[in-house]
């Protein structure tokens, strides 16, 4: 094609064919190249939970004078599975009683309905979500309430005279 050619085919309205591949091929990648980059974080979020390992630890959640016999105590600590920036939603809890001098029990604090906080009443002896109407007795187990099992609980331990707990992967609303 000489330049008369290309300037009569411009003036016609006619482009280069090679020239229109060319625009489509960088169109496709580019479109391409976006979605791959837009779809990186929505694979990650998939594939991380199942590939990463939940490392449990022992926590330390104060002394044992701390908890009176036959006592249910609240406690809260920063749960190590967090990621580093979870900030206050690293923090978890956990209702330990002290049955006697080295015996202690501990319960998760989420109800295994739908993972709401339970709270403890004394004078019944009940734990109580007050979000569904979940209730446990003080051994776990379900009262009442649409609760499918009963209370998870943390392995305890006395430690140096420290109560410590078996941290666990947050948020649990699932029977053990």
């Amino acid at each position: 094609m000489t330049i008369e050619d290309n300037d009569s085919a411009v003036r016609s309205g006619q482009e280069d064919p090679g020239r229109r591949r060319l625009l489509a091929l960088l169109g496709v990648a580019a479109g391409s190249l976006i979605a791959i980059l837009a779809g990186l974080p929505v694979i990650g979020y998939i594939v991380l939970p199942v590939t990463r390992k939940m490392h449990r630890q022992w926590v330390s959640v104060g002394p044992v004078d701390r908890f009176p016999v036959g006592d249910t105590v609240l406690v809260s600590f920063e749960n190590p599975s967090a990621t580093p920036w979870a900030g206050v939603s690293g923090k978890t809890g956990a209702w330990v009683r002290r049955g006697g001098d080295s015996n202690f029990i501990a319960f998760v604090l989420n109800c295994s309905h739908l993972g709401c906080p339970v709270r403890w009443e004394a004078s019944p002896k009940l734990f109580i979500c007050p979000c569904h109407g979940s209730v446990y007795y003080e051994d776990g187990t379900v009262a009442a309430g649409p609760a499918p099992f009963p209370l998870q609980r943390f392995q305890v331990r006395v430690r140096g005279g420290n109560v410590e707990l078996q941290s666990r992967p947050i948020p649990i609303t699932e029977g053990t």
